[in-house]
């Protein structure tokens, strides 16, 4: 049992049970999912890149990313349909509160003038949506060996009906949150 579920079950269900109404604790909202995506636009001209990060996005996360591909082609980028153009991973059940943890704890607090994550960023459906603009804030990345910075998109996918349920949610979970 990770850190995170444990607060999660301790603190998180008995909150959200007294601010929301809830009788029965399958109606408390939890995280189903964590995705995270990085868009690739230079792995046209430079091939290995998507391996340099298929490698880092698996030292992140602890699990094996996924290479996605172009859909359709398009002349004006240089794009062929089947072209390896980004990287995903799914993360669910501990691989997901292990990754949060680290995210809210020890990444997070690493960005250049850090005031906290915008409140905004849902989706009217209950998730959340981050971007990244440097995954050097991760401290599994050994600085010395990158090739190139790149960002990346990181979407949080709750139960939660609304967003006002999902806000409560993550920032009891710990999301430093701007004011």
């Amino acid at each position: 049992m990770t850190r995170l579920y444990k607060r999660y079950t301790n603190e998180v269900v008995p909150a959200l049970k007294k601010e929301f109404g809830y009788t029965n604790p399958m109606e408390v909202p939890r995280v189903e999912k964590v995705v995270l995506n990085v868009g690739l636009g230079d792995a046209i001209s430079n091939s290995k890149l998507i391996e340099v990060v298929v490698n880092e996005i698996g030292a992140i996360t602890g699990q094996r990313a996924v290479v996605t591909r172009a859909k359709k082609s398009i002349a004006s980028f240089k794009l062929r349909q089947g072209m390896p153009i980004g990287v995903m991973v799914t993360l669910r059940r501990d691989r997901m509160y292990e990754f949060l943890d680290r995210l809210m704890n020890v990444a997070l607090p690493r960005v250049r003038d850090f005031r906290g994550v915008s409140p905004k960023a849902f989706d009217g459906k209950g998730n959340y949506a981050l971007g990244i603009k440097e995954h050097i804030i991760f401290p599994e990345i050994a600085i010395d060996k990158i090739e190139k910075v790149y960002g990346m998109n990181i979407c949080v996918v709750t139960s939660a009906r609304t967003d006002d349920e999902a806000r409560a949610l993550i920032k009891h979970l710990g999301m430093p949150f701007r004011k």
